[in-house]
């Protein structure tokens, strides 16, 4: 059976970019540009909570690496090193290959090395530090949206959900066609961070975030920083739309509370509006403005005659 060291050796250890020293020493060196912030994130992904158990190692790798590059992307910053920490019940080197290797896909896509880590016995638990960088003064940040801007999302919202909802079997029968499974459930298994568009939108955007527990959720997070409400319009919500069997109700949860979208939410000044769509043209990626920031401090959410719709649930709380 394969030791700690060996198993790092085998599945974790990588030649990498920008950097001095990386996996097998106490720590790694890296040299960071002149004139840039080091911008850090970490996120930890629980077999159970944040994947199923039946979920295949390649997605589980891909998807623990993809979503702390999102945060970067929310940053507007370039994810360069990532280090790994991964609690694992056994060692079975199929799972360990097919994770790896979604891991490295991930990493190579996104120009990230992998500079070290840690390994350990228990239950299933993925935990990883992501590092990038951000010129002195342009990271995107929650608190500076302004009364004002417009909201602005990209992508479309709900379909990670709603091929969650297809794996746990709470949808009826022949609710989703097989293609429409297959899209659902790669939204929700292989996110795809927006790193393009975040540093696109420096200097146009005064805050972003990342949707990873629903739309209403991670909006709150800016305007709580911010000290700001939102005005939100339904009908302009690119939200999920491949069956007609799902009720306005059901769709209004999956896409506004659902989570796991990993696209961008942001504000940005109506003087902005032509330029942000250009960069939308630019990337080929839908963006869309939702609504508009408020002093209010609190969302209103209106359907298409105006009227207020009632919010039931926001998004997801691991301790809700």
């Amino acid at each position: 059976m394969l030791s700690e060291f060996d198993l790092i050796k085998k599945y974790f250890t990588k030649p990498g970019q920008n950097i001095d020293l990386g996996v097998g020493d106490d720590a790694a060196l890296i040299q960071i540009s002149a004139g840039h912030q080091l911008a850090i994130s970490s996120d930890m992904l629980v077999a159970g909570t944040h994947f199923l158990e039946d979920c295949p190692a390649y997605f589980i790798g891909w998807k623990s690496l993809a979503v702390n590059i999102s945060d970067m992307a929310a940053m507007g910053a370039i994810p360069k090193w990532a280090t790994l920490a991964i609690a694992l019940p056994n060692i079975d080197e199929t799972w360990l290959s097919e994770f790896s290797r979604g891991f490295f896909a991930c990493a190579d896509e996104f120009s990230v090395s992998l500079i070290g880590g840690d390994t350990t016995r228990g239950p299933l638990n993925i935990s990883v530090q992501i590092m990038g960088e951000v010129p002195l003064g342009k990271a995107l940040r929650r608190d500076g949206a302004k009364a004002g801007d417009e909201v602005w999302v990209s992508g479309t919202l709900g379909n990670a959900a709603l091929g969650l909802a297809e794996l746990q079997n709470k949808l009826i029968d022949n609710v989703l066609s097989i293609s429409e499974k297959q899209t659902c459930i790669h939204a929700l298994q292989a996110p795809q961070p927006r790193v393009t568009l975040g540093l696109a939108l420096r200097g146009a955007a005064n805050s972003a975030i990342d949707i990873s527990d629903g739309l209403l959720a991670d909006l709150g997070h800016i305007l709580e920083r911010s000290n700001l409400g939102a005005d939100l319009y339904w009908e302009d919500i690119p939200h999920v739309n491949l069956s007609q069997k799902l009720d306005t109700a059901t769709l209004q949860s999956l896409s506004l509370a659902g989570g796991d979208d990993y696209e961008l939410c942001f504000t940005a000044p109506v003087t902005q509006h032509d330029a942000i769509l250009a960069i939308g043209e630019k990337l080929n990626l839908k963006l869309s403005t939702i609504g508009v920031t408020t002093k209010e401090t609190k969302i209103n959410l209106y359907d298409k005659n105006r009227q207020l719709i009632e919010l039931k649930r926001t998004g997801y709380d691991h301790f809700g």
